[in-house]
């Protein structure tokens, strides 16, 4: 009996021993020592550049597989069976980020991409880059920062994720199970190359340029709905196109708006950007009735960038969105009321084009930059990170390191979040309803466009990080009794960090736009 007991004690502290350096090795930071401190505020004005390109991130989805029971799920053990593309004998999964676990990707409907916008303003050089992914961790941000041949003349690279729902996971909560990570690592070392390649492309084509801003402050309001109150909204329009300064043709445009790109909903099974892929196409190329040309598109490369998405700013199935031309109303997920949605994005941005509130060709690049350290309080990314389903390390005991930046070109203002930040930190309506956990009056003021200088104010979103969702702690709300009345706990704080996080973000950016002005 003795040798038993033994037994089971030596198996028991063994497996411990195990979990220890496993755990050890999964919160190892990435970057030791790494922090940003970047302050650029004595530029003088001078003759604009830009510079654009775009390269594609598709994922190769060798295997194609049968969905018994239609529930989006590979479940072998239901019965559902594959196709080896590729003759290996395994089934090769791409697991789709964004909603449940196991859904593997069954083909590609269009490419996901790195596009790059670079500024330069003779003394600056900044590299703006949207990415079709649910999100780029900092470590992957810094990583690709060090592989930039210094040669392209890069001060600061900005990565900011579009946020598609229909893409691979490349944070790791989207796997076969979700105790196993969905990241496939060989595919991030891919991303990171292809980053650098659009921003060396981009470096190459830099000419003098005017930039013209734009905006629709409310025209695509309708196109999207809050699903948590309160009922706040980021619904502006906000674009940049840059116009060759000798030939007058349009180089690029970058374009602004806050909506989840999660239309297809999750019982799609394609590789897509969601409606971001019918902004870019629209813009570029022209809208089209058919085969009718109805709207001519600007040509150049669009970059699409999310802005304040949390709480949660969606296209939900329950609202439907009409194609511009039929009339017809797409209610269900699908391709059709993607394509109805971004059509009719495309449709307001080349109108808005048509009268710039603002055109410059010369400017002053002035930026700061600063490396944040945000409490993982989450017990489920604390796990996460334990065991490597979120492969990005600790800066300290249950420490993330994150990033936040500040910056203007002239008249036009920039803050970047690392996360879904909510609208009402961005631009004010944060409540204290009865039954928030801490009992206490909103403190994430003034709203952070108001502290931004200029008119033309630019949030983006998910920016060299994904934290998940930026909640203000008046709102936060996991105990009962529940605000507004509810008889659950909402969505938003299972996938957060915890309810710190929106205080250090506003504070911090407070103090950076107070260094900017």
């Amino acid at each position: 009996m003795k040798s038993i007991f033994k037994f089971i004690g030596l198996f028991l502290l063994t497996a411990i021993i195990i979990l220890l350096v496993i755990a050890g090795k999964n919160l190892k930071d990435r970057n030791p020592g790494y922090e940003v401190d970047m302050k650029i505020l004595t530029g003088k004005e001078s003759a604009l550049k830009a510079g654009f390109a775009s390269v594609t991130i598709t994922p190769e989805v060798p295997d194609r597989w049968f969905d018994s029971d239609e529930n989006a799920k590979y479940e072998p053990e239901k019965g559902d069976t594959f196709t080896d593309g590729n003759g290996n004998g395994v089934f090769d999964p791409i697991w789709i980020a964004g909603f449940g676990n196991g859904r593997a990707a069954n083909g590609i409907h269009d490419d996901l991409w790195a596009r790059t916008m670079i500024i330069d303003d003779g003394t600056t050089r900044i590299a703006l880059v949207a990415l079709d992914a649910i999100g780029f961790m900092n470590n992957y941000v810094i990583d690709t920062r060090n592989s930039i041949p210094q040669d392209a003349g890069i001060d600061y690279l900005l990565v900011a994720s579009t946020h598609t729902h229909e893409g691979p996971d490349i944070l790791g909560l989207w796997g076969r199970s979700p105790f196993k990570s969905g990241v496939d690592k060989v595919y991030i070392k891919y991303v990171k190359n292809r980053i650098v390649e659009s921003v060396v492309t981009a470096a190459d084509n830099l000419r003098p340029a005017v930039l013209e801003i734009s905006e629709d402050l409310s025209g695509a309001e309708y196109l999207v709905t809050d699903t948590r109150k309160p009922d706040v909204y980021d619904p502006g329009l906000r674009i940049i196109r840059a116009v060759d300064k000798v030939s007058g043709k349009t180089m690029g445009s970058l374009v602004s708006w806050a909506d989840h790109p999660e239309t297809l909903w999750g019982k799609n099974l394609l590789i897509t950007s969601d409606f971001p892929h019918y902004v870019r196409e629209g813009i570029e190329n022209g809208i089209y009735s058919g085969d009718s040309l109805v709207i001519k598109g600007t040509g150049g490369t669009v970059l699409y960038f999310n802005g304040a998405i949390g709480g949660l700013m969606t296209t939900h199935p329950s609202l439907g969105v009409k194609d511009p031309f039929t009339e017809i109303e797409y209610n269900e997920p699908s391709f059709e009321k993607a394509k109805a949605q971004g059509t009719r994005v495309a449709m307001l941005v080349l109108k808005a084009i048509e009268n710039p509130v603002e055109k410059i060709d010369s400017a002053a690049i002035r930026l700061v930059a600063r490396t944040v350290t945000l409490p993982i309080e989450n017990k489920l990314f604390r796990l996460a990170v334990m065991f490597g389903v979120l492969d990005r390390g600790i800066s300290g005991w249950m420490k993330m390191r994150s990033e936040l930046a500040a910056f203007t070109i002239g008249p036009i203002s920039f803050a970047t979040l690392p996360g879904e930040v909510y609208p009402e930190i961005v631009n004010g309506g944060i409540e204290a309803p009865d039954g928030n956990d801490f009992s206490i009056t909103p403190y994430e003021i003034p709203p952070v466009r108001e502290m931004m200088p200029g008119q033309n104010k630019f949030i983006f979103g998910l920016a060299n990080d994904e934290t998940g969702y930026i909640i203000p702690k008046s709102q936060w709300d996991v105990k009962a009794p529940y605000t507004y009345g509810r008889e659950d706990s909402p969505y938003g704080e299972e996938n957060s960090l915890g309810p710190e996080t929106a205080g250090i973000l506003h504070r911090n950016l407070r103090e950076m736009l107070g260094e900017l002005e």
